[in-house]
């Protein structure tokens, strides 16, 4: 059964008079009155508030394809209309109508809403459900907001779902072969083979062989900076440890923006199933997790800035203050000006030093295993190698949809790895395990792809050929700590030290704290992120009462 079928009375709430009447204390504006028919907002419009209807109805349709539309419900008195794009002021990826009869209807715009869920916690617990509801729903339908129009296994294509995917985007993938409705567009434009993909966005404009910053600027994710506007704090990384700054400073109401140069989650978003979390018995997803952390901070006002790469710390000697603020230098030279920063900038899978890896980045080499890389080598033999526990949830996740799976690993996963996930893995009767081996060498071609991968066996030399399409790298991880050059100090393998200052988590340089993988010391799992990314913000109020004296 879908989410709607299931949850449809919370995807779809009608709150009763006196919860109307609180509501609209935190209304935007005025109550307007529209015509049957008439457009409320439209598909890609920016700002488009969310309605609270108070008479009439409004019809609510998402894209079936290029040209089509499909229902998804239709509002009457006492419900809101919007998704999760409300919350955040994007644009809308659905189209409201008003209904046969008209409609009346109150606008709350992001602010708004916002203030609405935080002023009442009853009328917010029940509005903010129904808003995640509906994305959930609409990425089921995968049928609304974007559409992708290229070969599913292309690795443009490949790339392009995995970041709608991590940010919690619905999309269409629409095949460009055949005689479907995705290679007739190609014809009807005449797009040539090195075009593609192209992508429909929500507004209808069409790109190109889009970039990720290219899809982003397409679905309004990637705000305008203000250079004038000085922020509480910065914080550089959307993993759990940012995610989690974000959302108890921004709740303590610290102005706070977060950036991030490929999307939310960080590694963690990358786990198909965490199960050693507090609280979460049978386990949640990476990207369910920094899912709902994502909307935590939009509910308390953090502004979110993805993708956008940051290049470098500016990081004035002396005091930092309103005249000397610190500033993150972004890649288009750009600034975000910060009282306080926090690197949350995480790690980073290391590359093998192997020939011709870049050639197969994208074509049979990955770096993490979501539902789309498992949708592409079912049913096939594939390679993953490390024994961390990120490898091992890799592993548990991929072998039940491929043929036979090979773990190549330096050391007995006893010595790196969690008893609960070996303990899973040798249950598993398609898992073969490769102890005290490396990647030697790669197979294939540009156009092929990968088609095998020689490991050999570090003790004796020998190698073992295996012919597998798909190869995922789990090998450890260096720090995302070369834009801070010059500002802070670093240990011997690149981590941010701290604790040199009275404030534990502040790093050499005053105003600057460091939190997660990336910092020296931490221990790398989940919730000791999320501990320090809460633990900072004490630390933050001391600093900023510092600066002001």
């Amino acid at each position: 059964m879908s989410t709607q079928e299931q949850r449809g009375y919370q995807m779809f709430p009608v709150l009763d008079a006196a919860r109307v009447e609180t509501a609209l204390r935190f209304a935007s504006g005025p109550e307007r009155r529209f015509a049957p028919g008439e457009i409320v907002y439209d598909h890609g419009q920016r700002d488009a508030p969310s309605w609270l209807v108070l008479s009439g109805s409004v019809d609510i349709t998402r894209r079936d394809g290029l040209d089509r539309k499909a229902p998804i419900v239709t509002f009457g008195p006492g419900q809101f209309t919007g998704e999760i794009n409300q919350l955040a002021g994007r644009p809308a990826i659905t189209c409201a109508r008003a209904g046969e009869q008209g409609a009346t209807a109150q606008p709350f715009d992001a602010a708004h809403l916002r203030a609405l869920m935080i002023g009442s916690a009853e009328i917010g617990e029940t509005v903010m459900r129904a808003l995640i509801l509906r994305r959930v729903g609409l990425i089921e339908e995968g049928a609304a907001g974007t559409i992708i129009i290229g070969a599913q296994d292309s690795s443009a294509v490949v790339r392009l779902q995995g970041f709608l995917a991590r940010l919690g985007y619905p999309y269409q993938l629409l095949d460009a072969r055949g005689d479907g409705e995705g290679h007739a567009l190609i014809e009807r434009f005449g797009v040539t083979p090195d075009e593609l993909p192209l992508v429909v966005c929500p507004d209808g404009s069409l790109l190109r062989r889009p970039s990720e910053i290219d899809m982003a600027r397409c679905l309004g994710i990637t705000p305008e900076i203000d250079p004038n506007k000085l922020y509480d704090v910065a914080v550089v990384g959307a993993g759990p440890a940012g995610l989690a700054a974000a959302v108890y400073a921004a709740s303590e109401g610290l102005s706070t923006i977060v950036l991030d140069g490929l999307a939310i989650g960080g590694q963690a978003g990358a786990s198909n199933r965490i199960e050693n979390y507090l609280g979460f018995p049978t386990g949640i997803s990476g990207r369910a997790l920094a899912g709902r952390a994502f909307n935590q901070a939009l509910k308390f006002g953090a502004e979110i800035a993805i993708p956008l790469e940051v290049q470098r710390l500016d990081c004035p000697e002396g005091k930092t203050c309103p005249e000397r603020p610190l500033g993150v230098v972004l890649a288009d030279d750009k600034r975000v000006k910060a009282r306080t920063v926090v690197v949350a900038s995480g790690a980073r899978y290391r590359r093998p030093e192997v020939e011709r890896l870049e050639m197969f980045e994208g074509k049979g080499i990955s770096y993490w295993a979501s539902p789309i890389e498992a949708r592409l080598c079912a049913g096939e033999d594939v390679a993953l190698v490390g024994g961390g526990n990120s490898a091992g949830q890799g592993v548990v996740f991929l072998a039940p949809q491929v043929k036979h799976l090979h773990l190549v690993v330096r050391r007995p996963l006893e010595a790196t790895m969690s008893r609960y996930l070996i303990d899973r893995i040798h249950a598993l009767p398609n898992v073969t395990i490769h102890v005290g081996s490396e990647i030697a060498a790669l197979e294939g071609d540009c156009q092929t792809g990968l088609t095998g991968v020689v490991f050999r066996d570090r003790k004796d030399g020998s190698t073992e050929r295996c012919a597998v399409r798909y190869l995922f790298l789990f090998i450890g991880a260096d720090p995302n700590a070369r834009w801070l050059v010059g500002c802070v100090e670093t240990d011997d393998k690149g981590f941010v030290l701290t604790g040199k200052a009275p404030l534990a988590l502040e790093t050499t340089r005053p105003g600057v704290f460091a939190i997660g993988d990336v910092r020296s010391g931490s221990v790398k799992r989940v919730a000791a992120g999320v501990g320090e990314g809460a633990a900072v913000v004490a630390q933050i109020h001391q600093a900023l009462a510092a600066q002001a004296s």
